[in-house]
């Protein structure tokens, strides 16, 4: 063997060694810029079919889990119908929502509220009076407060 064929097959050998192997992996993953903004992940843009019911939740301290929901309420004040729902963890701030729903499920004369709940550790700590909502469209409710559980 010459020695421009060693070379050649030494050279072929390094070149499919090199497009084999694996890119070192970084021990730690990649992190944001100090001054990066991070902003918080929603559900995207309302959808034409979709209406929406927002607002801001007080009175939710922090690590409660909080239910909300869209309900279609019987002539005894019992729940008959979920429209739609949403679960949130309490920040002991202002905690915003937005809850989302087909205004075509939204029944003609029937009641419609929205109904919450805070618990922690599995233990009800404090509800939302129920607010009524008349018309299928999208409401800004405003601040909305929470009372301790009865």
């Amino acid at each position: 063997m010459t020695l421009r064929t060693l070379a050649v097959i030494s050279l072929v050998g390094l070149l499919a060694a090199c497009s084999t192997a694996e890119a070192p992996k970084s021990a730690a993953p990649a992190k944001p810029a100090p001054n990066a903004i991070t902003l918080p992940e929603g559900p995207g843009p309302l959808q034409p079919f979709q209406r929406e019911l927002s607002g801001q939740l007080l009175g939710v301290p922090a690590g409660a889990e909080v239910e909300l929901a869209l309900l279609v309420i019987d002539d005894r004040n019992r729940p008959q119908k979920l429209l739609t729902s949403t679960k949130l963890m309490g920040n002991n701030q202002s905690l915003p929502f937005q809850l989302r729903f087909n205004p075509e499920a939204f029944p003609v004369g029937a009641r419609v509220e929205l109904r919450g709940r805070a618990s922690k550790s599995g233990q009800l700590i404090l509800h939302l009076p129920s607010v009524l909502i008349t018309q299928p469209t999208t409401q800004a409710l405003g601040q909305l407060q929470f009372a301790t559980a009865p």
